[in-house]
């Protein structure tokens, strides 16, 4: 349980809809109703999918080709990134109406602390609402929202009555709402991570709980420690409002062990179709690429290479990263993993945006 003799903060976690995929829709009427995938191409990973083409299993980050086998009527659609810019813009001006206290995960995800009630509205939850109406009503578009006490439950919180819902969770409720969810559902748990959970027989909040923190750190190391604080409802991270991310980057863990070259780059190109996504959302470039790569016996090899100028578009960045790629090449063992990303970020979208007591 979160420490009582602390101030209770009023955090919202607002996500929108969809968004990539709903901005689509909404610009163009004919997309209305159907399976959309944002991005694409030859070799290229989904960006973003709309709900309906989300009952088919279509998800950001899965191969294009195999989008389209598991919906043979979804339609493909080139990312308009200075469309969502200007979307998530609107977005911002109107939270900053609410707080100054605002930490952009993406362009389409943000905390809010509205522990200072602004307009008098009465609680976080009408405080949510409130914003929730105003996004539908100024850009004809739905976002979720999750209102609690700390970051980590408001994020859960926000992904529990998607599409177009508000969820609340008191700080008396937070034990009892974690323990219900599966692990796999809980931020900063990787996929990776969860599996290797459940192999153990950890499968929800519940049987997290259910661990010491002596445990969790002697079978996960230094993350053992947050997996014992989160399970049990307890984040003190504040929302930052001018946080800064120093790298943007995507990584793929293989099934099996990779050594063929043009498997490998194979793979590097749809790795680098996921980071430069990420790297769009966050409205910010760099001159720095980076490789990362894992071998079959866990040795830890990166290089990295820097321009004169910050990189302009996903071809570049891709380019950059086969170059790396290509010079670890051949390779006499097999690559378990292999990450991309950019370093040395450069802002290109700075958010302004601060903030007594309310009830959740």
């Amino acid at each position: 349980m979160p420490d009582s003799s602390l101030p209770v903060r009023k955090i919202i976690h607002i996500d929108m809809d969809a968004f990539f995929a709903s901005v689509e829709q909404r610009d163009n009427p004919e997309l209305r109703g159907r399976p959309v995938a944002v991005g694409g191409g030859h070799r290229g990973v989904v960006a973003a999918a709309s709900y309906e083409a989300r009952k088919f299993g279509v998800r950001s980050a899965l191969p294009s080709v195999t989008a389209k086998r598991r919906c043979p009527d979804l339609v493909f659609v080139k990312p308009r990134f200075d469309a969502y810019k200007q979307v998530s813009q609107q977005i911002r001006a109107i939270f900053a109406e609410f707080t100054e206290l605002i930490e952009p995960l993406s362009l389409d995800e943000a905390y809010l602390d509205v522990t200072v009630d602004r307009h008098r509205l009465g609680s976080a939850r009408a405080i949510g609402e409130e914003i929730r109406r105003r996004i539908r009503s100024e850009t004809q578009l739905t976002a979720s929202a999750g209102v609690s006490y700390c970051k980590f439950v408001a994020k859960l919180a926000s992904d529990q009555n998607k599409p177009d819902g508000l969820c609340v969770i008191t700080p008396a409720q937070a034990s009892a709402f974690i323990a219900s969810l599966p692990v796999a559902r809980f931020h900063g748990i990787g996929p990776k991570t969860a599996e290797r959970l459940n192999q153990l027989g950890i499968h929800t909040g519940a049987d997290l709980q259910g661990l010491s923190r002596e445990e969790l750190e002697g079978r996960f190391g230094s993350s053992g420690e947050w997996y014992w604080r989160i399970c049990r409802g307890i984040d003190d991270r504040p929302v930052r409002a001018h946080r800064t991310a120093k790298s943007i980057s995507a990584e793929r863990t293989f099934d099996e062990d990779l050594s063929d070259p043009h498997a490998l780059l194979t793979e590097l190109e749809r790795v680098a179709g996921l980071a430069w996504a990420r790297i769009e959302r966050s409205s910010a470039t760099g001159r720095t690429v980076t490789l990362k790569v894992k071998y079959a016996d866990f040795q830890l090899c990166t290089r990295s290479r820097s321009f004169a100028e910050p990189i302009a578009d996903a071809r570049s960045f891709t380019a950059a990263g086969r170059e790396l790629l290509t010079a670890l090449l051949p390779t006499a063992k097999g690559i378990r993993l292999l990450g991309l990303g950019i370093h040395n970020l450069i802002e290109v979208d700075n958010q302004a945006p601060r903030q007594l007591a309310l009830a959740i």
